[in-house]
This record gives C-alpha cells, structure tokens and sequence, in this order.
C-alpha cells in the first residue's frame, strides 16, 4: 500500500530523533568508558596492539585528517558550492555554505575539551601525553569530507555520479582513520568515538541543508 504525503512527513521525526540519538547514546557510552577506564577501554588497547604497525602508508592515510588536507578540499566545495547557488539566484544562498564553514570551525571548540575532559593517554607508540579522545584528526576529515559531500550532492545530475562522491567521501574518512590506527597515533576507541560525534554534527547539517531550495529540486537530497 503506497504512503501517503501526510503519512511521510508523519514518520519524519521519529526518523529525525533516531538519526540523532543513536550516535549520540553511543558517543555518551564510548566516553564514559573512557573517563571510568571500563572493560571497553581494556578491549580497546588489546586489540590497538593488534592493529598498530607503523609505516608510510599509514602515515599518509592519517594526514588526510590534517587541517592542512581536508580543510582546502572542504573551501574548495563551499566556493563552487556558493558560486552555483548564487548564479542560479537561490534565496539566501549563503545560508548552506556559511552552515558548513561554521561547523568546520566547531569541531576544535567541541573536540579541545573533550579531549582535557577525559584526559586519555597515548598509545605508546606515540610520545607520553594525554588529550587524545576523541580524535581531532578524525572529525576534521569527517566533518571537512562530509560537509563538502552533502553540500555538492545536490549538484549532481546522475544517481552514478553521487553514489561516487559519497564512496569516496566515506574512503577519504575511513582511509584517515585506519592509518590514525594503524600508525598509532590513536586508539581505535579515539577514532570511533569522533564517527559518532560527528554523524550528529553532519546529520544536524543535513536536516538544514534540506532546507534550502537547490535547482530541479525542492530540497536538497541527503547523504
């Protein structure tokens, strides 16, 4: 039986709430675990020992979450982004690049504290220290990789060429957290904890940027 209009939007925020909490519970879980030095910290480090060989490779996979790498990548998008809205004669074009660009600019006012909040030390192949939870480097890429994604997804005119932008958003993200691991300038907790951070931060950016009117269509597509 087809779902009506009505029925759609009836389900919307029950959809909403859930896109939210989850990663959100599963942040708050991580991080208490972390703070109380829980089971899941112990499980963590185990299999950090596993995991961590340093070598190039991983090197460079994990600067692919520096400010210097993803950040360009990300200014690159909201000036294409920003350059389209504008000639197609959006309203308040700005609206979605601004939203993007603010959030790139939360990450360290929510990551800095969180990471003196829990004070978790480095895995030893790092030199001695702590503040390395959640991953800085992780959400950067996250947050820099995904807005640029969810931003031009609306730009392209084939379901081809955005299931593409969005592979190669999530290897960009994924490629920066295994060589965080691998390298061992994380835990792997460190790197899961910043995924769920910031599946709330993009989703939050998702729901506004379907907001906004974008060409062809009446709101811009999610991820």
């Amino acid at each position: 039986m087809p779902i009506s209009a009505n029925q759609e939007r009836a389900t919307l925020p029950g959809s909403v709430a859930l896109l939210l909490a989850l990663p959100a519970l599963l942040f708050a879980l991580i991080t208490w675990q972390v703070v109380a030095d829980g089971p899941l910290v112990r499980l963590d480090e185990r299999l950090s020992r596993l995991l961590v060989n340093p070598d190039r490779c991983s090197e460079l996979l994990a600067d692919l979450g520096n400010i210097q790498v993803a950040v360009p990548v990300l200014a690159v998008a909201l000036g294409y982004v920003a350059v389209r809205h504008r000639r197609a004669g959006a309203d308040r074009w700005w609206l979605p690049v601004t939203a993007a660009a603010l959030l790139m600019a939360l990450v360290p006012a929510l990551v800095v504290p969180l990471k003196v909040l829990t004070d978790r030390p480095g895995t030893p192949a790092v030199p001695p220290g702590t503040g390395y939870y959640p991953s800085g480097h992780t959400a950067t890429a996250a947050i820099a990789y995904g807005s640029a994604t969810l931003l031009l997804l609306p730009w392209l005119r084939t379901a081809l060429a955005r299931r593409a932008l969005i592979t190669l958003c999530v290897a960009l993200v994924l490629g920066a957290s295994y060589g965080l691991v691998r390298r061992g300038y994380h835990w792997p907790l460190d790197v899961v904890g910043s995924w769920c951070l910031c599946a709330v931060l993009l989703s939050s950016l998702w729901l506004f940027v379907g907001t906004a009117k974008t060409p062809g269509r009446s709101h811009a597509p999610g991820p």
